[in-house]
């Protein structure tokens, strides 16, 4: 080999490098912000590279995405967000969490963001159809799923006796929860004993004065403590020997008896629509704050026999995944 021929070889792939960095920063930046682990949050990332794609972005390709974990310490959000501002973003998805220090931290840059509860009661947006500022997204809970969810633990309790609610005081959708269990009571024909836990240290004193309460089913409320403690909750459910609800699949996978909630993939999926239809050029202000449309029942016939019960067939056809 000629020596000019080295030069331009050499010259050539060691610009490789500097070429692709350079080209990541001609691409568009998502900030992708979470205050959960990456390692549980896999396959909605997934599901939100997926919407992405349906919007016309590939990571790597023609879009980069950056992406801030706080493992489930949430007090570290609000340091995470002001560091993603400083940076040029195109767009910051906020999940898991991580809606208000997003909003918190920056009034410009277009935000998508999943909402534990209603934003224009929070505050947030100006309202559903028009948002207004530089926030959208999707509400993941409603105090609608709290009722539903306590109608199906209404079908499968014993009658006659009072049901138990286990709640999360300083959960940001709390009142709404609390004020539609309350009101679901009348309607189902049950006293309803709603309970507080507000940190995990609280659950055994907790589950011991359910025990005392002597109810014949629980549900436990929708809200990122009780996800993140998912096996302790569990345990002490299962001690109580009763039916039990619970917002996510993976409890009913856990040993569980009954799951009912949002379909979350399909929470990041119309998330990663939104961010790819901002990176188009679309406002937050002008997209509608979307209600989830796909609702998820899981039953386990395994818990359901260990607990010495029978699931009626009405829950059973409605469900979308019964384990054996």
């Amino acid at each position: 080999m000629r020596r000019r021929e080295f030069v331009t070889l050499f010259g050539g792939a060691a610009a490789w490098p500097l070429i692709a960095r350079a080209q990541d920063r001609l691409l568009p930046v998502i900030g992708f912000l979470n205050g959960q682990t990456a390692a549980t949050f896999a396959h909605l990332v997934a599901a939100f590279k997926e919407g992405l794609k349906d919007a016309g972005f590939v990571e790597g390709h023609n879009v980069t995405i950056e992406y801030r974990w706080a493992d489930r310490h949430f007090d570290q959000l609000p340091a995470l967000a002001s560091d993603f501002v400083r940076r040029p973003l195109a767009v910051l998805v906020a999940t898991g969490g991580a809606h208000l220090a997003a909003i918190t931290a920056t009034k410009t840059i277009p935000i998508v963001a999943s909402f534990g509860s209603d934003p224009v009661k929070l505050g947030l947006v100006a309202s559903f159809n028009r948002p207004g500022g530089n926030v959208t997204g999707m509400v993941v809970l409603s105090g609608e799923l709290e009722a539903k969810r306590m109608e199906l633990l209404n079908e499968i309790a014993a009658k006659g006796i009072p049901l138990g609610y286990l709640l999360d005081p300083n959960f940001e959708a709390a009142a709404v929860q609390r004020q539609a269990v309350e009101a679901i009571g009348p309607v189902i024909g049950r006293q309803i004993r709603i309970v507080e836990a507000a940190r995990e240290a609280d659950l055994d004193s907790i589950f011991r004065t359910l025990s005392q309460l002597h109810i014949g089913g629980l549900a436990v409320g929708s809200n990122p403590l009780f996800n993140n403690i998912r096996d302790h909750v569990l345990m002490l459910t299962a001690k109580l020997a009763i039916p039990a609800i619970y917002e996510a699949r993976e409890f009913v996978l856990g040993g569980g008896l009954m799951s009912y909630g949002t379909n979350v993939p399909e929470v990041y999926r119309q998330i990663g629509v939104y961010a790819g239809r901002i990176l188009k050029g679309e406002k937050p202000a002008d997209l509608p704050v979307l209600e989830p449309t796909k609702f998820d029942m899981t039953v386990s016939l395994r818990t359901a026999k260990a607990l010495g019960i029978e699931v009626p067939t009405s829950i059973l056809l409605r469900a979308n995944e019964v384990i054996e």
